[in-house]
């Protein structure tokens, strides 16, 4: 019987003096692969302003049927370093600083991405340039923006200073950054097209997007519908939640849910393109 062990690693970032990158490994035994094989890992990734234990994911990684790290991008909780809004080129290259460890280090194949917001931008980006996206299979899109320019629309005013206030609270603590105006121009002005062209076609993609998310319109996930669709042989569903806002709150088990019944129809060879309502009764609601 496979029992599950949990164990926090620090990852040292080479491009960043005295910081390590924080997170969690959620590792199976005896492995799930022959001895010729590489143990197949997923790589959880939090949005904005969130840590690796955020919403779903820890309760996502401790049910997944394959090993998986989730972890802190720098300045998110345990990560030391500076978050900035605009900053999106630093967390791609966390991300490849966590691949690199895993790949190289642990002896992993990269074979599953889930992000959250913020997070799925990056699994956008790093999917459709890095040289060892090529082992991925299969990709969860949770809220994930596509229309960047839309943040124009919401932002607060700057002030004289040329800045404004962002404040949340992370891991049950303030936490306060300052939003300059070169931020939001590189948030606006982020490529998320890019996956347009450039996306592998063998990635099978789930995208969960709340129907109430305030945050990042629904629109945006059927632009990726749109987008992604028609890819062979990968294919492309998407569930939206009638009652969800952009973090799933108070519904974090129906994302896991749903990625799980995805998973499980991957493993009989079963995704096809378009909506995914399994689980969903007619007539009955959402799961």
């Amino acid at each position: 019987m496979s029992e599950r062990s949990t164990e926090r690693l620090a990852i040292p970032h080479p491009q960043e003096k005295d910081c390590s990158i924080i997170g969690t490994l959620e590792q199976w035994s005896p492995p799930q692969a022959g001895s010729n094989s590489k143990r197949k890992i997923a790589v959880i990734l939090h949005g904005a302003m969130g840590h690796k234990d955020y919403l779903f994911q820890k309760r996502l990684a401790q049910q997944l049927p394959i090993d998986s790290f989730r972890f802190d991008f720098r300045g998110c909780h345990e990560t030391p370093g500076n978050w900035r809004m605009g900053g999106l080129a630093d967390d791609v290259v966390d991300l490849q600083v966590v691949v690199d460890h895993l790949t190289k280090e642990l002896g992993y194949e990269i074979d599953m991405l889930v992000g959250h917001s913020r997070g799925s931008l990056i699994c956008f980006y790093w999917l459709s340039t890095a040289p060892e996206a090529k082992t991925v299979t299969k990709f969860v899109n949770v809220s994930g923006r596509y229309r960047m320019e839309k943040i124009l629309e919401t932002k607060p005013p700057f002030n004289e200073d040329g800045y404004y206030e962002l404040k949340a609270t992370v891991a049950r603590k303030p936490f306060t950054t300052r939003v300059y105006q070169e931020d939001v121009h590189n948030f606006a002005t982020w490529r998320s097209s890019r996956v347009t062209g450039d996306f592998p076609p063998w990635v099978h993609v789930l995208t969960v997007h709340g129907m109430q998310d305030k945050t990042v319109p629904v629109y945006d996930a059927l632009i990726y519908a749109s987008t992604l669709s028609g890819r062979k042989p990968g294919t492309f569903a998407y569930h939206l939640s009638e009652t969800a806002d952009h973090n799933f709150t108070g519904l974090q088990d129906e994302v896991v849910s749903i990625v799980l019944g995805w998973l499980e129809a991957f493993q009989r060879d079963a995704l096809v393109d378009g909506l995914w309502l399994a689980g969903v009764k007619p007539g009955k609601g959402r799961l």
